[in-house]
């Protein structure tokens, strides 16, 4: 049985672990708007680069960028995960939906590089039997974000000089409203063709058109780079809010599990120091029905004959 003093200790464990779960769940909330905030931030400057786009493609470079668009073989994957654990079954749930997406896009294995983001996300496809060319780490906040997109693109053109970047798809879960999430797929390359069909039928929102004197094909490189560049930033940071999204539902849960656990153990407490307390008041009366029994009762007439028969 479990002493008074044992119990105690337990409920101000709880206490303690309800305490970090608490503050858990405000950084995961607070993360959630943070990385929400920093991806509506992108979309005035991807604006930017499709009227670039649009200029250029105006230029007489639609032929070649739809011929660039073209499907091909060969499928380059970035699956976006986390590093860190209590977030639920978000890796598991992202490795699977990837999995099972790259198994239309291209069934050859061999013929897919596979970029992981996140050790966790990492381990569920080498579980799955699926080879990981590459694994970088997550960010720890948004501050990181450019650095690790620099590092993914600097890859990207690695695979790409030797030969391997043909299609590239980006796999990352997306925050929902409230605590929860979806995994998405969002293929990069080659450029959708339907996308830029439709740059090509914009009006330009005023009547000057702008001119550039930088060369054609150099200058479209360059906003397809920006392009890249803004998509993957996008989807890390939609990644991370989903994260801290899976992260506020565990800690949701905790948080009503352990309240439940201190409600079990603060009712055992007072059932225990109820028990311990009529087991003193039941020893006190006990002891003080003894001591009356053990005591000789006399009559006053009776002291007063053993007195009279004392001295006669």
């Amino acid at each position: 049985m479990q002493t008074l003093e044992h119990i105690r200790g337990a409920i101000a464990g709880m206490e303690d672990l309800q305490a970090v779960v608490r503050t858990m769940k405000t950084l995961a909330a607070v993360s959630i708007r943070q990385y929400e905030r920093a991806a509506g931030a992108l979309n005035d400057y991807f604006r930017t680069i499709e009227l670039g786009l649009y200029v250029v493609l105006k230029e007489g470079l639609y032929e070649a960028a739809a011929q660039a668009g073209q499907p091909k073989e060969g499928l380059v994957a970035v699956v976006m995960g986390s590093d860190q654990g209590l977030c639920g079954r978000f890796n598991d749930q992202i490795a699977a939906y990837a999995l099972e997406t790259m198994a239309q896009l291209e069934p050859r294995r061999e013929r897919r590089a596979v970029i992981c983001v996140g050790a966790r996300a990492h381990v569920h496809l080498e579980e799955a039997g699926q080879p990981v060319t590459a694994l970088f780490s997550v960010p720890e906040s948004l501050q990181g974000v450019t650095a690790a997109v620099q590092d993914l693109l600097a890859k990207l053109e690695e695979l790409h000089g030797q030969g391997r970047v043909e299609r590239v798809t980006l796999f990352f879960n997306v925050p929902q409203s409230g605590a929860s999430y979806r995994p998405l797929a969002r293929h990069l390359l080659p450029l959708d063709q339907a996308w830029l069909h439709a740059l090509t039928r914009r009006n330009w929102p005023n009547r000057v058109l702008p001119v550039f004197t930088m060369d054609q094909e150099r200058l479209f490189a360059s906003l397809v780079r920006e392009y890249l560049f803004m998509s993957i930033y996008r989807a890390l940071v939609e990644s991370l809010a989903g994260e801290n999204a899976s992260r506020l539902a565990s800690m949701q849960v905790a948080e009503r599990n352990i309240g439940e656990r201190l409600d079990e153990l603060h009712a055992v407490y007072r059932h225990r120091r109820q028990s311990a307390i009529t087991e003193e008041l039941l020893d006190i009366v006990a002891g003080r029905e003894a001591s009356t029994q053990g005591t000789p009762k006399y009559s006053s007439a009776g002291k007063r004959s053993a007195f009279d028969s004392a001295f006669l």
